[in-house]
């Protein structure tokens, strides 16, 4: 098995409250992230898929349909948008955690239906600080 990474970008606001409390709780718990006006990220993306390498092409995937399923799937609709009015974080705080999580589940699909690859990760980039992984780390 050949693992190959991907990398994308998208800008995107989001507040980080969760529904069922107070201000002061959210405030407690998330701190400035809670600041019902929101923030913005210039999120970093790597996906990283796994698949048997195509023995005449040479790779485990065309790089083009990747590209063209994460612009499809994820960063036209997430980019330049506030996190919490899309329908995926209904339910969710749009952390950067439950952010990979989602383009890891979003995209699962896709790239099974197009290709023999499958997701084995998916790592945001929040800040030069924070980086997340849902999935295997490589």
């Amino acid at each position: 098995m050949i693992a190959l990474t991907r990398r994308y970008a998208f800008p995107a606001a989001h507040v980080l409250r969760h529904a069922s409390y107070t201000d002061e709780e959210n405030f407690r718990v998330y701190g400035k992230c809670a600041n019902p006006a929101g923030h913005g990220h210039n999120y970093q993306v790597e996906v990283t898929l796994m698949g048997p390498l195509d023995p005449v092409r040479g790779w485990i995937v065309e790089p083009a349909l990747v590209d063209a399923l994460f612009e499809e799937h994820v960063g036209s609709r997430l980019g330049g948008r506030m996190l919490n009015d899309d329908p995926w974080f209904e339910n969710l705080v749009p952390t950067a955690e439950n952010i990979a999580r989602v383009i890891s589940r979003e995209l699962a699909a896709p790239i099974r239906e197009k290709s023999t690859a499958e997701v084995r990760s998916v790592r945001i980039v929040e800040t030069r600080k924070n980086s997340f992984v849902d999935g295997e780390i490589q």
